[in-house]
């Protein structure tokens, strides 16, 4: 039985080259809803309620303005940085993006492929469609051929049984993943969407799930095994305790919570808003940032995502006090659109639009890219 895209016709194949005109992120979104059965579409590309975060996080960006800085030695221009000891080639990661067989078969192997071949390090989400050591395997001999890789981080969501969250984290310390990311904003959201036969979250095969409905009558949300499994500091210490790894906490907004998160033993933090997918209305990362940047000082590293869309996005970032961004929807959109090599050629275009901002603000590192490259009106100054 064939299956129907958004716009009402046949799901189409990923492409086996690149479109000839795709020459931006966008068109890779552009392509994708062809390539996309629509309920599964609805869910990648939805906010909630409104959808108000899910527009702010991209108009926080595109508030901002840069004020170039020609004449600037560029000779020995680079992007490479290190985060929590491990070199990147580019201050850029894949976030962890869950259920990637919603979009095409090969799913996170081919994206940690085209992740390996562009040197770009990937967080793996708890909710993947292949198994952690599956993902890690293929990264593995990626890297073997290519004679190239780039870190890999495993993303955790805590389980109902903290013995089942502690086997993930054993899991993924084995199978030679270099930090850990634990989400904290994402437990408690809407969903609606039941995932099509063959697509399932293979590393929890085995381990009960919470299935949570409401009535008119009764509990609704508090007084409920959901709202008792929310993440809580407790469970920070914990965690903390239970591995060596680098502990990256995400979805941190407050910079008063980011603090105590770093005084708890998180080693690096992920300011973001799921992508506008929780809650409506929220402030976007890039506006919370600054004042993030200032309450943990500059040795915790910073990480944004949530509407990063392009090269300049990156540099907005980086200027207010992030050390990296993630990547969020757009590696799903090429990902459908022409699957390894689709990613391979996403990671490719964004890293020629920052080399080209930086080349354009006189920033011949990462470290060079201050508040300076931003313009601030008079008024702002005084």
């Amino acid at each position: 039985m064939a299956a129907f895209n958004a716009l009402g016709a046949a799901v189409r194949p990923a492409h086996a080259q690149i479109p000839p005109d795709i020459a931006h992120a966008a068109d890779y979104e552009r392509h994708a809803i062809h390539h996309v059965e629509a309920q599964a579409w609805q869910h990648i590309q939805g906010g909630s309620d409104q959808g108000l975060t899910l527009a702010h996080n991209r108009a926080a960006f595109d508030q901002l303005r840069l004020l170039p800085q020609p004449l600037a030695q560029l000779q020995q221009a680079h992007t490479r940085c290190t985060l929590l000891g491990q070199p990147l080639h580019c201050p850029l990661l894949l976030a962890p993006v869950a259920y990637q067989q919603l979009v095409h078969p090969a799913g996170e192997l081919a994206t940690i492929q085209a992740a390996m071949a562009l040197q770009t390090g990937m967080v793996v989400s708890t909710l993947s469609s292949h198994t952690l050591e599956a993902i890690a395997a293929t990264a593995d001999q990626a890297t073997q051929e290519l004679g190239q890789g780039a870190p890999r981080w495993f993303q955790l969501y805590l389980q109902p049984d903290r013995q089942h969250s502690l086997q993930l984290v054993r899991r993924a310390e084995a199978a030679g993943y270099t930090a850990l990311v634990w989400t904290v904003d994402a437990s408690i959201k809407r969903s609606g969407f039941p995932l099509p036969p063959g697509v399932e979250a293979a590393n929890l095969r085995g381990m009960p799930s919470t299935q949570h409905t409401s009535a008119l009558q009764g509990p609704i949300l508090f007084g409920t095994p959901l709202a008792r499994q929310a993440p809580t500091w407790d469970d920070l210490r914990w965690l903390r305790d239970q591995t060596r790894l680098p502990l990256v906490v995400k979805g941190i907004l407050s910079a008063a919570q980011a603090q105590q998160a770093v005084a708890l033993g998180a080693d690096a933090l992920i300011v973001s808003n799921h992508g506008g997918r929780v809650l409506d209305g929220v402030v976007s990362p890039l506006e919370v940032l600054p004042a993030i940047a200032q309450a943990v000082g500059p040795t915790v590293p910073l990480l944004l995502d949530s509407g990063v869309r392009h090269g300049t996005d990156v540099v907005k970032a980086l200027a207010l006090g992030a050390h990296a961004v993630l990547i969020g929807r757009p590696q799903l959109h090429a990902l459908a659109t022409a699957g390894m090599l689709g990613v391979a050629h996403l990671l490719h275009l964004l890293r020629a639009e920052l080399e080209l901002a930086m080349a354009q603000l006189g920033c011949a590192s990462v470290e060079a890219i201050t508040p300076q490259v931003l313009w601030q009106p008079a008024a702002s100054k005084q």
